[in-house]
């Protein structure tokens, strides 16, 4: 499904990365049209705090007045231009654990001290942590990374929140946090390494605006992933699993912490693959949202050095 009313970031031989408006199966250019608040995510997210209803507003007149540059099946095709690119562009992506009773089971089985996740799930602070700068994260199509010192990785498929600087929930993304789960079970204070390192992190392909009759806890997902064609592993859950109030999330995250440009949020995943399934060089993870989209990265071993 190729959801109506989003924004995404596309790029040419011919420009920078732009700015573009996805409705009805087209793409427009936003930056082109040469307003301040499209020549960025982060620019119109600044544009959107406050109001972020008058900003998603003034998106739905956009196709009247403007040419499309492509349709959406053009631009999510790998092997011509525009090329899609991943949703932010200078936004901190930080990421909320142990959110679905599924997760909380499986942090319990890898970890040397299991009661630490099974208290977070019902404390009232949920566990928060941070996931990546732009640079470590990938768009639609490009590799998402293993660690070469782990040998047990995994993906995990997570509903994005996109933020506003006034943390409000502007839109929605699809994500994939990628984790190292034989380092962080060695020691839950490994996280980090586990967490955050080159193509750790995807994210895309486009941005769901907020308010465009949509449920973000009434989506279904789903995460395959192919080895030499064929099926690997396969994982369902729905979104109404989420332990936890979206707005809690944000809220917990801005205390005592500023996001002048905005900010990602992972919500926590409720796929968890078997502890005998490890993602290898040349897999295809492909993650499918009922309104999202889809998002298909291969997998990268990535070098010691």
């Amino acid at each position: 499904m190729i959801p109506h009313l989003s924004l995404c970031r596309f790029r040419t031989s011919h420009h920078e990365p732009h700015l573009g408006l996805v409705s009805d199966g087209q793409v427009y250019d936003l930056t082109a049209l040469g307003a301040a608040e499209h020549a960025s995510v982060e620019a119109w997210l600044r544009f959107a705090a406050g109001d972020v209803g008058r900003a998603v507003e003034a998106l739905r007149g956009v196709p009247d007045g403007a040419q499309p540059v492509c349709s959406t099946e053009v631009l999510l095709a790998q092997d011509q231009e525009p090329k899609v690119l991943a949703p932010l562009d200078v936004q901190e992506v930080w990421a909320c654990g142990v959110t679905y009773e599924m997760s909380r089971a499986a942090r319990m089985r890898e970890s040397g001290d299991p009661t630490i996740y099974g208290r977070v799930y019902d404390a009232p602070r949920p566990e928060i942590f941070f996931k990546a700068t732009s640079h470590r994260v990938v768009g639609p199509g490009e590799a998402v990374g293993i660690r070469a010192d782990s040998t047990w990785n995994v993906p995990e498929p997570e509903m994005v929140l996109v933020v506003t600087p006034r943390l409000e929930i502007a839109g929605y993304t699809i994500g994939n946090d990628m984790s190292s789960r034989d380092i962080e079970g060695q020691n839950p204070l490994y996280l980090p390494q586990a967490k955050i390192y080159d193509r750790c992190c995807a994210l895309g392909p486009f941005i769901r605006l907020a308010g465009d009759d949509l449920d973000p806890l009434a989506q279904s997902v789903e995460c395959v992933v192919y080895r030499g064609g064929q099926v690997a592993f396969r994982g369902e859950t729905h979104t109404s699993r989420i332990h936890r109030p979206l707005d809690e999330l944000v809220g917990y995250l801005g205390r005592c912490n500023s996001f002048p440009c905005g900010v990602f949020v992972m919500t926590g995943t409720g796929i968890v693959p078997p502890d005998t399934f490890t993602l290898a060089d040349g897999d295809v993870i492909e993650i499918t949202f009922e309104s999202l989209g889809a998002l298909r990265n291969p997998v990268l071993q990535l070098p010691v050095d």
